[in-house]
């Protein structure tokens, strides 16, 4: 995804600036402060969607002219509503990739988070739901690099193969279970999400 952690970046920029206040006051993360409000709407944030699509995309769709984009704002939808259909609409994108991993006939069983976005724990526990995964933290905070490092230990006869490697390396710290009736919210709700794309694609073109 191009906009993953960027999204609740942007979100944060944009719409977080009492958040951000508290928080340099305290001498706090404003994230924290966020993901608190985000916490107080339901799984589903009541009908309200974010497509995450800020500088384009590039999985399902590589795509430069999509857009970002809230879908089924009402009345009954607050600040709590938008910034957890962030976490959501970025959780959904992330599901995009999941199933063509399963389409492929790979069995997922767990899947393990890296990055910033993987500290919060509200935001594990969506990714959970919205996967209908086991999802696990681990004590990287750097993915794609640290395995390439990795990769270049192998390579330079540090390690006998890949699994030596990972395993002197990367340990699991905490497990994330999804929640039953959340995730059975978002699996309605995915589909609704997925056909988002398709229906506003004209408007994006034509927007770029």
């Amino acid at each position: 995804m191009l906009s993953a952690g960027g999204a609740f970046r942007w979100f944060r920029d944009a719409l977080g600036h009492p958040e951000k206040t508290v928080a340099a006051l305290a001498g706090a993360d404003p994230y924290d402060f966020l993901t608190q409000e985000a916490a107080a709407a339901p799984a589903g944030s009541e009908g309200l969607l974010f497509l995450p699509y800020l500088t384009g995309e590039r999985t399902l769709y590589p795509d430069p002219n999509a857009r970002g984009a809230f879908v089924g704002l009402t009345l009954r939808h607050g600040k709590p509503h938008m910034v957890r259909a962030v976490l959501e609409g970025v959780s959904y994108g992330l599901r995009d990739s999941l199933e063509l991993i399963k389409g492929l006939g790979v069995p997922i069983e767990q899947v393990r988070a890296s990055g910033g976005g993987a500290r919060s724990p509200l935001w594990r526990q969506i990714q959970a739901d919205v996967f209908n995964t086991e999802l696990v933290l681990i004590n990287i905070t750097e993915g794609a690099a640290f395995g390439a490092a990795l990769l270049a230990g192998v390579g330079a006869g540090e390690f006998k193969n890949v699994q030596e490697a990972v395993s002197s390396a990367i340990r699991v710290v905490s497990y994330t279970a999804p929640e039953p009736q959340a995730a059975a919210t978002y699996e309605r709700l995915y589909p609704v999400y997925r056909s988002l794309y398709g229906s506003l694609k004209p408007a994006f073109d034509a927007l770029s």
